[in-house]
Formats: C-alpha cells, structure tokens, sequence
C-alpha cells in the first residue's frame, strides 16, 4: 500500500510517565499534541536553534510575570547562563522585580478574596498574588532616592536608566544577604540591556515624574531605544550570526522587539531580511487583530522576521507562568551555558554600526 506523505510525522506513542521521568523526557516523549506539542517544538526550537553559539536572543516580558516568581526561577537563570542576550519588558514587571530586590515579600493568596477586605486590610492583589501596601511605597521610596543620584541627572536611554538601578539593586541585595533575587541585579552583572518600550507606563515611570516636578534633569528618551534595539539586531547579522526573538506574553515589548527589523529596512533603509527565529508563549488569538496575537506569518508581510527562517517560528498558546519554567529548565538540561556576550558594554560599538550604515542608505 502506498503511504500519504501526511502520515510522515513521528507516531504517536508516549512512554509511560514514572518517578524518575526527567524534564526533557517529559516534554519530548508525553508532549505529543495539541498545546504540549507546540510547547516541544518551542522547547527544542529554543534549545537546538536560538541558543546556537552564533544567534543573539532577545526577549521580552509582558503580564505580571516577576510578581509570580519567573524572574528568580526562569530569566535570572537564562541570563545567567548566556542564554538571553537582551530584553524589552514592560516597566511594572522591572517595578516588581525590584520588591524581591528589595527584601520586600510577596504572598500566595486567594483570588476570590473581597476586594474591599483587602483594601481596608492594606492588602494589594494581582490576581492570586498578594502583598501589603507598604510594599509599593518601600519600592517608590528606593526609586525616588536613587534617582535623585548625579549619575541619573541627564538624558539617557532606557537601557542605561535599568543599568544604574540594577547596580544599587544588586547593592541593596549584598547588604540584605540576598542571592540573585532580581533579574535588574542580574542583567546588570551580566552585562544584558533592559529596555522598556513604555517608560511612563508603570510605577517606575510615576515615580521618574514625581522627580521631574521636584527639579530632576532625567530624561527617557525612547528614539535612543529604538535606534539601540535595531543596532543590536543589525551587529549581530552583520557580525555573521542569527537573531532570535522570545517572546513571553505579547503587548507593546512583542512590537518594539519585532520593529527592529522594520527600523532598519524600512526607516533606515538599511539591506536586511528579518529576524530568523521566532518563539511566542501567549494566550491572545489572532482573530481579533491584536498585536499579541498576530501570527509570525503576519510578521513576515512587514519585514519582521525572514520568510526564508518562518519554519523556525513557533508559538505556543499556554500561560507564560506555566511554559517558561518548562522551557528553561529543558535549555538547561539540553545545552551548556554560553559565554556572555555583554551586549550593554558595546552599545556604542553597534550604534556606529547603524549610523555607518545609514549613511550610505538611499532613504537619508
């Protein structure tokens, strides 16, 4: 009998899950369909492709992820491990991030609770995650001081802002006694650019204009995050490697990650064809038009990632919260650590890149 060549794919046939079933058996035996599928053929895309010796990875964070813990079990250990190479979050997740920084608390609760027994308790909530109000005002306090610092009074990317909070981060870690509880600290030590694509959305931001109103001379300016995220991607082409893209969750951090291709082709005017790895962990579909949703497919039509690489595009449709412990601790098993590349050290290297490049572009 002849046979289909859509019956090619590997059989399914799982083994048996048992007490000593490892990570990586786990996902590539018992992940076979549905969801679990894409979250194999995520974790293998990330482990056996974007984290090839050549390929720089960014990614980016949206929804609450570091209130949850993610920061301290995932990201802090994919920095570590040269395995996240730069980052574009949302400011709220650096915000909370630093309460962990900071020796502040966050608790396991009940998201049925009353709302209004917890306000009048002084009780915070994001969802199942709760912690007292002082939190919030410890965390305002540390920012406002810090930023009042002479280092902090002049105009600078968001990249630097999150590069002097991560060193008093670390700082107020190693006066506490803490160890690697916050992924500021972290990417500080290691070297990786933390950008946020919003700065004035989230408390960080609030706090940036409070101190604007009492006479600060800090400046966020977002046209230097634009140009250094293109930079990034543009030297590590240029350099004779691969960019790949991670992106957990969706929102304003997937776009500014992803118009880097369009900065530099389309803007710029600069030769390129896009991203070549694409990894997605969401929960929003693509009917709607949102950009959380939006397929790699889509992204292709604007430039955004390389036509020629879109087989090496996966989106897994699960809760970040879930897939990224998962995915992390498979790279783990799976690869040894990279040597950092320590992209903050060189922004100013890839930035005459980009500006050589664009000299000679015909949209000048």
């Amino acid at each position: 009998m002849s046979r289909s060549r859509y019956l090619q794919g590997h059989r399914i046939a799982p083994t048996p899950i048992t007490s000593n079933t490892t990570i990586v058996e786990l996902i590539e035996n018992n992940f076979q369909s549905y969801n679990a599928a894409r979250l194999r053929e995520g974790s293998q895309l990330f482990a056996e492709k974007m984290l090839a010796d050549e390929v720089t990875v960014g990614m980016t964070l949206t929804g609450a992820l570091t209130p949850a813990g993610v920061g301290i079990s995932a990201v802090i250990p994919l920095i570590e491990a040269g395995f996240v190479d730069w980052i574009i979050s949302t400011g709220a997740n650096l915000y909370h991030d630093a309460h962990f920084g900071l020796g502040l608390a966050m608790h396991r609760g009940n998201a049925q609770t009353s709302d209004v027994v917890l306000r009048e308790e002084g009780v915070v909530r994001i969802y199942d995650i709760f912690f007292d109000y002082d939190v919030l005002l410890s965390t305002d306090a540390f920012f406002r001081e810090i930023i009042d610092a002479p280092e902090f009074q002049r105009e600078m990317s968001t990249a630097e802002f999150h590069y002097l909070c991560g060193k008093y981060v670390a700082e107020r870690e190693r006066v506490l006694g803490l160890e690697r509880q916050s992924l500021l600290a972290a990417a500080y030590r290691c070297g990786v650019p933390v950008y946020t694509s919003s700065p004035g959305d989230s408390s960080i931001g609030m706090n940036v204009a409070a101190k604007e109103l009492q006479g600060s001379r800090l400046r966020l300016n977002p046209s230097a995050d634009v140009n250094e995220t293109a930079s990034l991607v543009l030297a590590a082409k240029r350099g004779g490697g691969r960019s790949a893209i991670f992106i957990c969750g969706g929102g304003s951090p997937k776009n500014f990650a992803l118009q880097t291709e369009p900065q530099i082709q389309e803007v710029l005017g600069i030769e390129e064809k896009g991203h070549d790895y694409f990894l997605q962990l969401t929960d929003a579909r693509p009917d709607t038009g949102g950009l959380s949703g939006a397929t790699p497919a889509e992204a292709v039509s604007w430039g955004k990632i390389d036509p020629d690489q879109l087989p090496d595009a996966v989106v897994c449709y699960v809760d970040a919260t879930v897939a990224l412990p998962l995915i992390t601790a498979y790279a783990m098993a799976k690869r040894e650590k990279r040597p950092l590349r320590r992209l903050y050290d060189r922004r100013e290297e890839f930035m005459n890149l980009l500006r050589e490049e664009y000299e000679r572009s015909v949209r000048r």
